[in-house]
């Protein structure tokens, strides 16, 4: 494989732009996996070529391999670089673009209860140093500001330290549809304090990731528990608040 095949981009296409450094290095080597140009088993190129390819730093190409291993496309093989995975077997059948209303938010959140709270448990048992680490960032992410894509990517990286790459796969297929606030604001339809709100929800997040972090699984479980009964809760509140009098 030619190193330039996986980002030449065609002399008469607009370049496109990009949120961060990091999501345009994604979104090129995710478009080479989608359109076959890197294959399942193939290496990637090493970090200093996607480097010199993209213009960006080591940094940067890291953040985006996090990336790329949270979706559940690349796996990371210490000492020896990083392959392209096998895309799952089938399609899943749970369409994001079908999710509109509140009450289809509330039945992809019990789904979620039921998955999450075991990754949770799975993640405490198996997570390793480097994933651990890379939790922290995203937490840290969340505290600063609340970013929805920080708080996917907080439980993607549970699902990829499971080690079972399926429940990358569904939560990947979801994408943003699987927070909440992503798709109504409940703070706002319940009448409630923002700021509030997001200091509930961030003190959620802290203690999912401590008990991953002491190596906690029954603890993780409970704070993974915690958290999305208590999203359904608030999101159940907002739907009372927010319905004709």
């Amino acid at each position: 494989m030619r190193m330039t095949d996986i980002t030449a981009p065609t002399a008469a296409a607009p370049k496109k732009r990009y949120r961060n450094l990091a999501q345009g290095v994604v979104e090129s080597i995710s478009a080479s996996i989608r359109d076959g140009v890197l294959k399942p088993g193939e290496k990637l190129p090493t970090e200093s070529v996607i480097m010199e390819m993209h213009g960006v730093s080591r940094t940067v190409v890291r953040e985006a391999i996090s990336h790329l291993q949270a979706a559940g496309l690349v796996e990371t093989r210490h000492g020896i670089g990083t392959f392209v995975l096998e895309p799952p077997v089938a399609p899943l059948m749970i369409s994001p673009d079908t999710i509109r209303t509140i009450e289809d938010v509330l039945a992809i959140l019990e789904l979620r209860i039921s998955l999450e709270t075991e990754a949770a448990w799975l993640a405490a048992s198996r997570r390793t140093d480097e994933q651990a680490r890379e939790m922290g960032e995203a937490l840290q992410r969340i505290l600063q500001g609340g970013s929805v894509e920080a708080d996917v990517q907080f439980h993607l990286l549970i699902a990829q330290a499971t080690g079972n790459r399926y429940f990358v796969d569904i939560l990947t297929h979801l994408g943003t549809t699987i927070i909440p606030r992503a798709r109504v604001n409940s703070a706002q339809l319940a009448h409630d304090d923002p700021a509030a709100y997001l200091e509930r929800v961030n003190r959620e997040h802290e203690d999912i990731y401590h008990a991953i972090l002491r190596r906690d699984p029954e603890g993780a479980r409970a704070a993974m528990r915690t958290h999305l009964s208590n999203s359904r809760e608030r999101l159940r509140k907002a739907q009372v608040e927010s319905a004709p009098r």
